[in-house]
């Protein structure tokens, strides 16, 4: 994945509710005196606020966390005033999609788990739907992160900086960043404590069941989500490669035969 780790770390500070004077407050609603509720948006404030979350998906799910708010606004079509009217940092943007992505997630997990007897079936059920959905390319990085140490660290690097995946051609202002210790506070605050919860007792069922190699973790079932989903330019083109890579990724968590 490629990442601006000085990027999610400022993410992941808590937000204010509002200036306390009616203004913009730090996560991107419109303050009412100190009220915690926000205002309602006229139609063509709501408008142009969906189309800059699609396209802050679009292009951070391409890009990675580390594009620039320019290319958001030109993927909206408005102007890069308008995104920082409703995102005053691009912190404050992260953390709005990954928040969204994390909670996509945990509710396919939990649709999976609810409504799949066969725990194999389960869990390849919640794998297809994540990597059909695309939430895989925004997890939050530290999401990768967990229960990664030692000579590890080099693994997931490695597949961090494949996803989100990058367009064909020099990058220069991107960069890939290392692993670094994520704070107990910040595994929570995207709502990712409550997806590795979800997804381990699918992990485990499988497991205790027989059908999934004793050595998989979480954290090698989130990277299945996040590698298993290539950005490419022809939809239907995309759609054969990640059923292809994804079938070839789920039979290397089940058991060796022999």
């Amino acid at each position: 994945m490629t990442i601006q780790d000085s990027h999610w770390q400022a993410a992941v500070v808590p937000a204010s509710t509002s200036d306390g004077n009616g203004g913009i407050g730090s996560n991107g609603r419109v303050g009412q005196g100190g009220a915690s509720r926000s205002a309602p948006l006229r139609v063509d404030a709501q408008r142009n606020l969906e189309h800059v979350l699609r396209a802050a998906r679009e292009v951070f799910g391409e890009l990675g966390y580390g594009a620039p708010m320019e290319d958001v606004a030109r993927r909206a079509r408005v102007g890069v005033g308008t995104v920082y009217r409703r995102f005053p940092s691009k912190d404050v943007l992260v953390r709005r999609i990954a928040e969204e992505e994390t909670s996509r997630l945990t509710e396919q997990a939990r649709t999976a788990l609810g409504q799949e007897e066969e725990p194999w079936s389960a869990l390849s059920r919640f794998l297809r739907t994540s990597v059909a959905s695309g939430a895989g390319r925004l997890l939050p990085p530290q999401v990768l992160r967990v229960g990664v140490d030692g000579e590890e660290s080099t693994v997931v690097a490695r597949a961090e900086s494949r996803v989100p995946h990058q367009r064909v051609g020099p990058q220069p202002d991107l960069r890939v960043v290392g692993p670094r210790p994520v704070p107990a506070e910040e595994q929570d605050d995207t709502g990712a404590a409550e997806l590795l919860e979800v997804v381990g007792q699918l992990v485990d069922r499988a497991r205790a069941a027989g059908e999934l190699r004793g050595d998989v973790t979480v954290a090698d079932v989130l990277l299945v989500i996040a590698t298993a989903a290539p950005a490419l330019p022809d939809a239907a083109h995309q759609a054969a490669a990640s059923a292809r890579l994804l079938d070839i990724l789920l039979e290397g968590l089940r058991p060796r035969s022999g």
